[in-house]
């Protein structure tokens, strides 16, 4: 089993990232690739060597031959002839330019000399053969041909031995780092799928906190909206007050406190309404920024379960899987490939913004708590001091009713005896008529006294001073008469406005306790139907009547 290299050049190669380790792979086979060429290479020169060394074998078994064919003639041998200018020197002989010569020259040339060939019957053949040049060597040149091509010979097995070495050492070093690179990968492999199972468990957490801070957040703001549909009554009962008093009449239409207390009674619950309603905003903007901190982590999540599956899958690839094979250009970098620093802070960027809008969710929802249990009680404060003003009201109504009451009765019986003096004062005036026509007719009658006798004596001057005493009694009485009827008719308009104030402050008690009636609503249980979207619709996207919109106007 091979040892793992103690050099810090294995070392390195321990931290190299895939990508390095495909570019040493593609190092490797180019060194290969430069040895092969190389072998390659010397392997055409061995040939050739070879090649020239089996042409030289070749040549010198054919002129080893001619040399004893030549050598076994005698004088006596039938081929023996003369030949011509059988002392020239061949072209190609000691000629420095052509280290040898050709088998096809030194076939024809054995023939010539031996006559065994067409020449040697053909004497125009034979004039032909005789103006071609040969080439002839010289011994020394023989032996330096020899010793040049089993030197190189030697040389170019030497270089190819050294080739073959070394091939063999770059083959042992490349196999070996090859397979420490696939166990250091294994392990940068095996330690990345780690690395994304803790951040995958730790996104599941942090998705399962946000979907329960979502299901706490929907439920406050579900909580919120019931609420805010439970104002439909109270608004309704404080516009219903407002309208039944307006009913009042002449001078009972006042603004007192009760009319006070309504309007901000409807004030405080549009107060309400408009604080509810903006915590409601609030926590679906909230949840909507949840729920986009969610799909964030979900899509994360998703993206890390992929990645995970495929590290794991790469991971269990070996040499012998039958899914691996050459890919075009493998090593290039991705479009939009990230490093691990942004890797981390993405999955880091996602958890911690989940967590911040969690903790912004938790806090809007103590807020809303808490502005539902002081909406509760600043409208339970005021349903009392509305209430208080009512009853403090009605208090005043009944006693002013109950003071017109007895002014009622004291004036009606005012003008029962006015009335009955009015009667006596014209029956005095009635009796006062006879006594009056009885002076009168003796006054009348005693002017009818003849002569003398027609004197101006004291019964004259008893009966016209009786005349005048009558006439002035009657005179007075029909003044106190007519300052009777003035009375009278004075107590019957003051009757008259006590009893139409009486009627006016009976009608205003009865709204108010009317008023009182309705406002039992408040106290007893709200029913179902204020829970339900119709109620609220109704409160809240109808149109006021005239009547409701002046009284908001006027508060």
């Amino acid at each position: 089993m091979l040892s793992k290299p103690k050099d810090s050049k294995h070392s390195l190669h321990a931290l190299l990232s895939p990508q390095v380790e495909v570019e040493v792979i593609e190092g490797i086979k180019k060194a290969l690739k430069q040895k092969i060429d190389e072998a390659f290479e010397q392997i055409c020169l061995l040939q050739e060597a070879r090649q020239q060394l089996h042409a030289d074998l070749r040549d010198k078994s054919e002129a080893l031959g001619i040399d004893q064919e030549v050598y076994h003639l005698t004088n006596d041998s039938p081929g023996i002839s003369f030949k011509p200018n059988p002392t020239r020197v061949p072209k190609g002989n000691g000629d420095a330019n052509c280290p040898c010569l050709g088998t096809a020259a030194h076939k024809q040339f054995a023939l010539i000399e031996t006559g065994r060939g067409p020449l040697y019957q053909n004497s125009e053949a034979m004039a032909t053969l005789s103006q071609k040049p040969v080439t002839r060597y010289n011994p020394p040149d023989w032996f330096t041909s020899n010793f040049t091509i089993s030197t190189n010979a030697e040389r170019q097995r030497d270089a190819s031995h050294q080739i073959r070495q070394e091939a063999r050492n770059l083959r042992n070093e490349t196999d070996n780092q090859t397979r420490w690179d696939q166990y250091d990968n294994n392990t940068r492999l095996s330690d990345r799928c780690r690395d994304i199972d803790q951040w995958k468990q730790t996104l599941e957490k942090t998705l399962r906190d946000c979907d329960a801070e979502i299901d706490a957040l929907e439920r406050m703001k579900l909580e919120t909206e019931h609420s805010l549909q439970a104002k439909a009554l109270p608004l309704d009962v404080a516009i219903e007050n407002l309208t039944l008093r307006e009913g009042r009449r002449d001078i009972d239409v006042v603004r007192d406190n009760v009319e006070a207390e309504l309007h901000k009674e409807v004030e405080v619950i549009e107060g309400i309404k408009k604080a509810l309603k903006q915590k409601i905003d609030e926590a679906f903007e909230q949840i909507c920024l949840l729920q986009e901190a969610r799909q964030q982590l979900h899509a994360d999540l998703r993206d890390k379960s992929e990645a995970l599956g495929i590290d794991q899958e790469v991971y269990h690839l070996t040499n012998d899987s039958p899914g691996i094979s050459f890919k075009p250009n493998p090593t290039r970098v991705p479009k939009g490939s990230t490093t691990p620093q942004e890797w981390d802070k993405f999955s880091q960027y996602n958890k911690d913004r989940a967590e911040a809008e969690m903790r912004a969710s938790n806090r809007l929802r103590e807020a809303m708590q808490a502005t539902l249990e002081q909406t509760a009680n600043d409208l339970e404060a005021q349903r009392n001091a509305s209430e208080f003003a009512f009853r403090k009201r009605i208090h005043e109504t009944d006693q002013a009713k109950k003071e017109l009451e007895w002014q009622q009765k004291n004036t009606k019986e005012e003008i029962a005896e006015m009335e009955a003096d009015i009667r006596n004062l014209e029956e005095s005036i009635r009796a006062k008529r006879n006594p009056l026509k009885l002076a009168h007719t003796r006054l009348e009658t005693r002017t009818y006294r003849p002569n003398v006798e027609l004197c101006r004596d004291q019964p004259q001057y008893g009966l016209t001073d009786e005349v005048q005493q009558i006439e002035g009694s009657i005179a007075a009485l029909k003044e106190k008469l007519a300052t009777a009827h003035k009375a009278r008719d004075g107590l019957y308009r003051n009757l008259y406005r006590i009893e139409e104030d009486l009627a006016c402050k009976t009608n205003s008690l009865t709204l108010d306790n009317r008023c009182m009636d309705v406002r039992q609503k408040l106290t007893s249980n709200v029913p179902d139907s204020i829970k339900t979207g119709d109620s609220f619709n109704r409160t809240t996207n109808r149109a006021l009547s005239p009547i409701k919109s002046r009284q908001l106007d006027m508060a």
